[in-house]
């Protein structure tokens, strides 16, 4: 990896991390159950990397600044992993099972969405 291509991850990982800190921060939904802001973080990130996935970029530096930068530090894959790992801890393990389900579902649905949406239009 050049200084180039180094330069641009960090500029993309200072975005997604900003990004991901003040939704965490700012925002918690409830719809029948609670949405973890983890949760919204996950599936924002999803439907970004389907819209990327159907642009098709051919520019690498582009590549690396939305998906190794951008979402690689705006994505919260271990906070999720934590979370489940809390629930397993304690014992809920039903709960355990949906926020799992939850979040893998939504998120493939919203990364399609994504996908799809771009590719429609």
């Amino acid at each position: 990896m050049d200084f180039n291509s180094l330069g641009i991850v960090l500029i993309g990982s200072t975005f997604g991390l900003s990004l991901r800190i003040f939704i965490q921060n700012n925002f918690k939904k409830t719809i029948g159950f609670d949405i973890q802001n983890t949760s919204i973080v996950n599936f924002i990130a999803s439907f970004a990397l389907g819209v990327l996935v159907a642009l098709n970029f051919t520019n690498n530096e582009i590549l690396v600044l939305f998906y190794g930068g951008f979402l690689g530090c705006f994505s919260t894959f271990s906070s999720f992993i934590y979370q489940l790992f809390n629930l397993f801890r304690k014992g809920k393990f039903l709960r355990l099972f949906f926020h799992y389900i939850e979040v893998i579902i939504i998120s493939f649905l919203l990364f399609y969405l994504g996908y799809f949406l771009i590719q429609f239009f």
